[in-house]
């Protein structure tokens, strides 16, 4: 098993091109089954998570092709032509939790899909009642039984309309992707309005779909018969950009992050900048680094788009871990999402939790050790904390990481970073 080792104290300076969005590219991906016809897209990470969507999707028929264009970043042609297969079986299913995206896809094509319950990162309980409560209103009878969501819709779903009680990103992803196929008109209250919900559904309409109120929390699909071809771009990846901001200002250093889309990460920067941030747009995407005040200690909560990403959290926890001051650091999305407290306690920082909040008191300075990576985000926030930190850090169980961050070790090397990927001995 791999495992990730950092010499600390070194700061970073250069430039870093942000990949496609994982959290796009997923459900993007889940949307060629809609249609017959090929959906090419391009500027896909190449991620672990990427792989097993692919395998996901060959195993219900789809053909799968890459494409080496020479471009930055994969294009892949997902043609689901020829679908013989609406079971997404528990082996594949377990691995990633975005598998429970061809839920709604198969049942409003097929008329029926059987998907295995989702696993994914252990970061609390992220149910999937409203895929199902929404479904449901759509005209699908669903049960369980077994571990697997059995969907059924003989004569195809229905346009309904459906509040959704919390804002939920996969459910919204699901719905919509069904809802195109739906007969009449489908409203979603409540929607999501994260960037990767709108590429889905700029993606969506490049196929054929009628969508109004893209970007909003009110999403007004008019069911088609059919989708059609299309080509689309994965957006940025804004949380592979917010960690790579953090990363660079607990350096010191200076990265300019190449391929940033303005406005994606404007709640988040903007609290960097109360940190100590500078920030700054510049042609090609946005130049970070440590102003000359230093780090200083801010309280940070989690919320839906346009707030500060819950994606984002474990990172700004290791970066407050040396910051000037106290901060409180609240989670609203998700349950159990403080598990890289004790390994980054472990390395020195002072971080106190009570409840679905966090108190980090800065500390002089963090000290490399070893620890464990627990789940995705928590990964990347070791890496932060290794990278500032006296001494070696030895970082286990990184297949986490390699679930949302592209080469990351030869990124952060490039730019000066002593960081190298090893075997376990």
């Amino acid at each position: 098993m791999d495992q990730i080792v950092i010499q600390g104290g070194n700061r970073l300076s250069g430039e870093i091109r942000i990949s496609g969005a994982k959290n796009a590219a997923l459900p993007l991906m889940a949307a060629s089954l809609l249609s017959a016809e090929p959906l090419t897209l391009t500027n896909l990470p190449r991620l672990a998570d990427i792989s097993t969507m692919s395998k996901l999707l060959e195993q219900h028929g789809v053909s799968v092709s890459e494409v080496d264009d020479g471009k930055s970043g994969m294009t892949m042609t997902f043609d689901a032509g020829g679908v013989d297969n609406t079971v997404a079986p528990y082996d594949l299913v377990r691995r990633m939790r975005a598998s429970v995206l061809v839920l709604g896809p198969l049942v409003a094509r097929f008329g029926e899909a059987k998907v295995s319950l989702p696993g994914g990162c252990a970061i609390g309980t992220r149910p999937v009642d409203l895929h199902i409560r929404g479904l449901e209103q759509l005209g699908a009878e669903i049960e369980l039984e077994s571990g697997y969501m059995t969907a059924r819709a003989p004569n195809g779903l229905i346009g309904s309309k459906f509040v959704f009680p919390f804002v939920s990103v996969g459910a919204t992803e699901n719905l919509m992707m069904a809802a195109c196929l739906a007969r009449g008109e489908t409203v979603l209250t409540n929607a999501a309005r994260e960037p990767e919900v709108t590429d889905l559904a700029h993606c969506l309409v490049a196929m054929g779909a009628k969508i109004d109120g893209i970007g909003s929390d009110t999403l007004t699909i008019q069911g088609v018969t059919s989708l059609h071809a299309a080509e689309h771009p994965v957006v940025c990846d804004r949380i592979e950009a917010g960690t790579y901001a953090m990363a660079a200002a607990i350096t010191g250093g200076e990265l300019e992050l190449t391929g940033v889309s303005p406005g994606l990460l404007d709640a988040a920067f903007k609290m960097l900048g109360e940190a100590g941030l500078e920030i700054e747009d510049t042609p090609t995407g946005t130049r970070v680094s440590l102003g000359s005040g230093g780090l200083k200690g801010i309280d940070v909560m989690t919320e839906p788009f346009p707030g500060f990403p819950t994606d984002l959290q474990a990172q700004v926890m290791a970066l407050m871990s040396v910051a000037d001051g106290a901060a409180m650091i609240t989670e609203t999305i998700f349950e159990n999402r403080f598990m890289h407290v004790p390994e980054l306690s472990r390395m020195g920082a002072n971080v106190n939790v009570h409840g679905a909040s966090a108190m980090v008191r800065g500390v002089d300075h963090l000290t490399g050790a070893e620890v464990m990576a627990t789940d995705l985000r928590a990964s990347s926030s070791l890496i932060i904390a290794a990278l500032a930190a006296r001494g070696e850090t030895v970082i286990r169980r990184v297949y986490h990481l390699d679930r949302g961050y592209e080469r990351i070790e030869e990124k952060l090397g490039a730019c000066g970073a002593v960081i190298e990927r090893v075997q376990e001995t």
